[in-house]
């Protein structure tokens, strides 16, 4: 449990807008002032528990608990001097829980890295086709979606699905906790593999393809839509009038991407966190399967993702066991002596290669397993650390390479969330995807909450009056001639041990 004060200016803010996120590690309630800065924010976390390789489950009361658990707190701590205008809401996707009729889980809930659903969402892609779902979809179906994860609980839990009345995702069920309203967005109705992306609906071929009850799905409002007021059991415990709006908000990675102001071609956003998301604006279904596209949560345009499981997460676990693996501040000193060794090694890390994949699998690729190579005596932490950071930028570089594959090269890349903090990560960035990097200040996925709650009751008038009110990116990064040239080799090296049968699931160990 953790609370913390950020942002500046002294006390002058009055109007607040508030964000709730159901991250991976926990929930977190942040305050914003009207032009983007957050001024305040409370976290509470909860566990990820791992019954078998490659599962990887939340208990959804906890979701709840240690939302409302942060929200209190941090409207406690604003005080009844400040207004609070809306409360906007994000969270992990796609990640589910089956509820029943009284709105309460039946079974642990499966979050986006959980893989157990290889062969059911094999089976979506021999019922379909490759091609055609992915057109009709905007994603390849892999274990990551809740359509494969639906039919895995189907076939192994059947008295658990037979039970099941709604079908929800972090964010939505935080929505139906606060507002007591069932809803979704178009950005978690996508992450489900039965919604029609063009047609921007629930789909009523895969529905019936597959057996399934409509009546399980929420029905789809817009990213910006109020849901309600407050119900009266929330009102008592937080203090707030039950009028408080509740915006809708949208899924992590794609309020991050309105966050950093990505809202036209060229520019993409970068989530990073515990895993990575890369967010671009295209107008229609790109031709590459890897890319997946979601309704953007502002505007008629897509927004593609790709995804990266275990990038922060990988670093997270270097620093826990070479640089001390501590908690607080401790901790981020323990990241800031990372960051400053790597920083002296020079590019290649020595001949170190990793391979940044500790979650038990990709999501488009769920049996691939991490890897460092090249170790010889003389290396040390410092190297290691180098390593990790490098092959964490190959991957981001590789998902990149699919954009520009499918007619959407990027031209700049925005880093938010909290490794930003890692200067020599965003250097190592820009060299390894040979553009220019900028990092936007705190965490662009609950700032872009906050956006869509201020658009959703009229603070701002448009998408762009609040990019421009509350987007702030730092200076530029420019790639480093020599450094890049140099990456260039390695990645070819890179992707060989990508594709190697040694870091794979089935093959030596």
């Amino acid at each position: 449990m953790s609370q913390r004060g950020v942002g500046g200016g002294g006390d002058d803010w009055r109007d607040v807008l508030v964000a709730v996120d159901v991250g991976t590690s926990g929930a977190r309630a942040a305050a914003f002032d009207l032009d983007g800065r957050r001024r305040l924010e409370v976290r509470r976390a909860f566990p990820t528990t791992s019954p078998r390789p490659g599962w990887a489950e939340q208990d959804a009361s906890a979701w709840r608990s240690a939302s409302l658990s942060a929200l209190g707190e941090l409207v406690a701590r604003i005080g009844t001097r400040r207004r609070v205008h809306a409360i906007g809401l994000t969270g992990q996707c796609p990640s589910v829980v089956l509820v029943d009729g009284a709105h309460r889980p039946i079974r642990p809930a499966l979050i986006y890295r959980d893989n157990r659903a290889v062969e059911e969402s094999a089976e979506v892609r021999a019922r379909f086709g490759e091609r055609a779902i992915h057109e009709l979809t905007g994603h390849l179906p892999a274990a990551f979606h809740i359509l494969p994860k639906l039919l895995w609980v189907r076939r192994h839990d059947a008295a658990a699905f037979e039970r099941t009345a709604l079908v929800l995702q972090p964010r939505d069920w935080i929505a139906l906790a606060l507002s007591g309203q069932v809803a979704t967005d178009g950005t978690h109705a996508a992450a489900t593999l039965l919604y029609d992306v063009p047609a921007r609906r629930w789909s009523d071929e895969l529905i019936g393809a597959f057996d399934l009850d409509q009546a399980l799905l929420p029905p789809i409002l817009p990213s910006a839509a109020v849901v309600g007021g407050l119900l009266p059991s929330v009102v008592r415990r937080l203090g707030l009038p039950g009028s408080t709006p509740v915006v809708l908000g949208g899924a992590d990675s794609q309020a991050c991407a309105f966050g950093a102001g990505v809202v036209g071609h060229g520019p993409v956003s970068e989530m990073a966190g515990s895993s990575t998301c890369l967010n671009a604006v295209v107008d229609a279904v790109l031709p590459v399967l890897a890319v997946t596209h979601y309704p953007h949560v502002v505007g008629p345009s897509l927004t593609t993702e790709t995804g990266i499981n275990t990038t922060g997460a990988a670093v997270a676990w270097l620093a826990d066991r070479l640089y001390g693996g501590r908690s607080g501040r401790a901790r981020s000193a323990d990241f800031a002596r990372l960051d400053a060794e790597a920083a002296v090694v020079p590019a290649g890390a020595d001949g170190v290669l990793s391979l940044a994949v500790l979650g038990d699998g990709e999501r488009t690729d769920p049996d691939l397993r991490g890897a460092l190579v090249g170790l010889s005596l003389r290396h040390g932490r410092a190297e290691l650390a180098r390593a990790m950071l490098e092959g964490a930028a190959f991957e981001i570089r590789d998902q990149l390479r699919l954009l520009a594959e499918g007619g959407a090269p990027a031209t700049e890349l925005r880093v938010s969330g909290g490794d930003t903090r890692l200067g020599t990560w965003n250097r190592i960035k820009a060299d390894v995807i040979g553009l220019p990097v900028r990092t936007v200040p705190g965490d662009a996925a609950v700032t872009g909450v906050a956006m869509l709650a201020g658009l959703g009751v009229g603070v701002y008038a448009s998408a762009e009056e609040a990019i421009q009110r509350c987007v702030h990116p730092e200076p530029t990064i420019e790639p480093d001639a020599r450094a890049a040239r140099a990456y260039d080799e390695l990645f070819g090296a890179w992707r060989e041990l990508a594709a190697s049968p040694v870091v794979r699931r089935e093959g030596p160990t």
